[in-house]
């Protein structure tokens, strides 16, 4: 089991260095001039030429890199051409934003979709299984901003339950700040939550034409245990795997909910420092955008090992 850890370990960190190296390659051939930006089109050659060495970008693309990935390795990610503040400090100011509101996102996904799923699938072609059709195919086909737009309308303008955007920040008290994210985490689930019951009934499908259910309910189980006691921790594979997924995409895909809502996450700094050819920060972002992705699917690999036991004697071969 160690040797499978470190195999497993060794294969993040390298894949992460992999993506790094991309990632930087990709932004720095991205038309545009930082410095020129920063300046403006009528800033004089030699200004101009004194900010980019000011700012580190007349060494070659290998020894930026360098510096940039050796600065990582310690925390050190830069400074922001944009706000000039330390990089990770404003990376991770907005990460306390983010990282709650995903989890309350998939929070509330989990608590939609695993009942829903699996109640389609008991009654399946019944009644209850068509209004669980419908409720996946809205929720799917429905954008999240739009979703978040009329959220605002219904729960903020009519009838003034929620407030309508903003963040006043954790230092006002646990309830205004969830208060806060509840309706963008609403708006970012309902597409995810119509996802997961999809998967959710199809998973307890398959397992409820296992012979091993069979047998509980001629043993003389009833239904209902039977279900909730044999079939649905069978059929956790797949959900796993998929709120692995949509966690990681709730971080890097809340851009246009946070937008909307005017919370100051790390999806509206990104797309604020693309606005603003911010090469810094925008690398920075991607970068923790791709190693969360990498790290959840690590401990997606490592929840399966707990949850089959079978999965650890094939992969320990």
């Amino acid at each position: 089991m160690l040797r499978l850890l470190a195999r497993r370990a060794f294969g993040l960190v390298s894949t992460l260095l992999v993506v790094s190296f991309l990632i930087f390659l990709a932004m720095n051939v991205l038309p545009g001039d930082p410095a020129a930006v920063m300046l403006g089109t009528s800033a004089q050659p030699d200004t101009l030429a004194a900010l980019r060495t000011q700012m580190g970008l007349d060494a070659p693309m290998l020894v930026r890199f360098g510096r940039w990935i050796g600065g990582a390795l310690t925390g050190d990610f830069g400074i922001s051409y944009t706000y000039g503040v330390p990089v990770a400090g404003l990376v991770g100011e907005r990460l306390l934003v983010t990282l709650p509101l995903a989890a309350l996102s998939t929070l509330i996904a989990i608590l939609v979709s695993i009942p829903l799923g699996v109640t389609a699938a008991a009654h399946q072609g019944r009644w209850r299984d068509g209004l669980v059709t419908v409720f996946t195919q809205g929720s799917v086909a429905l954008p999240n901003f739009w979703i978040g737009l009329l959220l605002i309308l219904v729960f903020s303008v009519s009838l003034g339950w929620m407030p309508a955007g903003g963040f006043p920040g954790w230092q006002a008290g646990l309830g205004p700040a969830l208060a806060a994210l509840l309706l963008p985490a609403v708006a970012l689930a309902l597409p995810q939550a119509g996802i997961l019951t999809r998967v959710t009934r199809t998973a307890v499908l398959d397992i409820l034409n296992e012979d091993f259910v069979r047998t509980a309910r001629a043993k003389g189980l009833d239904r209902r245990r039977a279900l909730w006691r044999h079939v649905v921790p069978n059929a956790l594979l797949p959900v796993v795997t998929m709120l692995g997924l949509q966690f990681t995409y709730l971080v890097a895909g809340s851009v246009l909910v946070e937008n909307v809502f005017g919370v100051p996450g790390l999806g509206r700094l990104a797309y604020q420092a693309f606005s603003q050819r911010d090469l810094i920060v925008m690398q920075s972002v991607v970068l923790f955008l791709a190693g969360l992705v990498i790290v959840v699917n690590f401990l997606v690999d490592m929840a399966y090992l707990a949850l089959d036991p079978r999965l650890r004697s094939g992969a320990a071969q």
